[in-house]
């Protein structure tokens, strides 16, 4: 974990709130921009049941096309939001924001009919994200079915105007995540 002067780590909060708050008008060809999408995505995995650690990953799973963070707009955005958010928030967060194209890949390859539910701009990405695929790295992790989980909240986060939670609840969650997995001295 980052070493920070207190153990929910005040400035990877405020890190995170500026990274989320700069997907305001950030558009990927959704019809809803980026952190209206992460917002959506959080509030399913709410609604859903999910553990915090699950449920911040579900909001930050697409955190590497923010801004502020200044990745190329090409990067592979999955590996690039686990590298960003392991040492922040834990294996496990990291884990299951960088598996969610993967769980596309598997569940186009392995779901009759999942692929006519993408929105267009997903189907797009697909190719470029390596086509329909069952990859064993992903599927053998004992996170996986929560991974197959964000995936289907992720490919549901995308109607305007739906109602979410706001910034400050995922800045809340992430700093009950930020205590449960920082060691305490």
């Amino acid at each position: 974990m980052n070493d920070d002067s207190d153990a929910s780590g005040e400035s990877v909060l405020i890190e995170v709130a500026a990274a989320l708050r700069s997907l305001r008008g950030v558009y990927d060809g959704e019809p809803i921009d980026e952190l209206d999408h992460a917002l959506q995505s959080a509030g399913r995995a709410m609604d859903d049941g999910a553990d915090d650690e699950l449920i911040l990953a579900a909001a930050l799973h697409d955190i590497a096309r923010s801004p502020a963070l200044g990745f190329p707009g090409d990067c592979a955005h999955d590996r690039e939001a686990r590298d960003w958010l392991t040492p922040r928030f834990g294996e496990r967060v990291g884990w299951l924001a960088g598996a969610h194209v993967a769980a596309k890949r598997y569940l186009v390859a392995t779901e009759s009919g999942y692929a006519a539910t993408l929105s267009g701009q997903s189907i797009a990405t697909l190719d470029k994200q390596g086509g329909a695929a069952v990859d064993a790295e992903f599927t053998g992790h004992p996170s996986w079915p929560d991974a197959v989980r964000l995936r289907r909240w992720d490919d549901a986060a995308k109607v305007p105007g739906a109602q979410a939670p706001s910034v400050d609840d995922v800045i809340a969650v992430a700093r009950r995540v930020r205590l449960a997995v920082t060691p305490t001295p």
